[in-house]
């Protein structure tokens, strides 16, 4: 299960392994937090060189996962579990170390709550979103609207979607039938990078993704789509219903549904959340 944690407003790519019941972090993000580099990739380049000379294991630790990019697609990305990652935190001074230990160890607890009572998990969320600033009846429709998600993910899942870049590329097929971008393009728009697109979608964005995603499912489930192609076929004929729905609401309103609104914090603060 991948997710996105928050630290002081910092976002931290990451993996729960249920299997071997363990963390994964996104190693470079943990790097830009805490050495503020605009480079964190070399930093982590050059890191790594230091710590194998210096005989360290930490290397051979190192997990690939495939996380999402900035441009909308997934990239292998060198990950540690939160055992390694303290090592790693050692080599690196920062005034942030220690606070950021102590996040961890935050995250690793209320992991073990989500665990045995699983609502836990909607609840952080809801705190995330509320840190940030979003209004109660946008976070209800962003819930409901991660709910349609993913019953249409396991829809594919169960139906010979299995590979991540499919699920990239259904994703892609859908949304850009119903808005006439790309993800990429629809970021772009909105001026972001690493951001999740939809924690930065207006209400009515997220209303007619919602739309097009719950259209795609129950179109598959009738036609009993299975695999790339005929689930794709599924995704452009759920699009098509709320490209037309949203079309009939810009004609009638003059107001244009897909925008370059965004919840990004002054362009001072913008970093933060890269």
């Amino acid at each position: 299960m991948s997710d996105i944690k928050l630290f002081e407003r910092n976002q931290v790519r990451t993996h729960w392994d249920a299997e071997k019941e363990k963390w994964y972090f996104s190693v470079i993000d943990v790097i830009e937090i805490l050495t503020g580099s605009s480079i964190p990739k070399r930093y982590w380049s050059d890191l790594k060189k230091k710590l194998k000379i210096e005989g360290s294991q930490l290397y051979e630790k190192i997990v690939q996962l495939k996380f999402i990019a900035a441009d909308g697609k997934y990239y292998a990305t060198d990950c540690l579990d939160t055992q390694e990652l303290l090592r790693m935190i050692q080599s690196i001074p920062s005034p942030k170390a220690e606070p950021f230990k102590q996040w961890l160890a935050k995250v690793g607890y209320e992991r073990m709550q989500e665990i045995s009572n699983p609502e836990q998990s909607l609840e952080r969320a809801r705190e995330n979103w509320q840190k940030l600033g979003r209004s109660e009846k946008w976070i209800q429709q962003r819930m409901t609207g991660q709910e349609t998600r993913n019953k249409l993910t396991d829809y594919w899942k169960e139906n010979g979607v299995e590979k991540s870049d499919e699920f990239a590329i259904l994703t892609n097929i859908i949304h850009q039938e119903w808005t006439g971008l790309t993800v990429k393009g629809h970021k772009n728009l909105k001026g972001l990078k690493s951001q999740n697109l939809r924690d930065h979608m207006t209400e009515a964005e997220l209303i007619f993704t919602a739309l097009a995603e719950l259209s795609t499912r129950e179109i598959a489930e009738t036609e009993d789509a299975k695999g790339l192609p005929q689930n794709a076929k599924a995704g452009k004929k759920g699009g098509k219903i709320a490209k037309d729905a949203r079309r009939a609401l810009e004609a009638r309103t003059g107001k244009k549904v897909v925008t370059g609104e965004n919840f990004l914090p002054p362009s001072s603060e913008k970093k933060k959340l890269k």
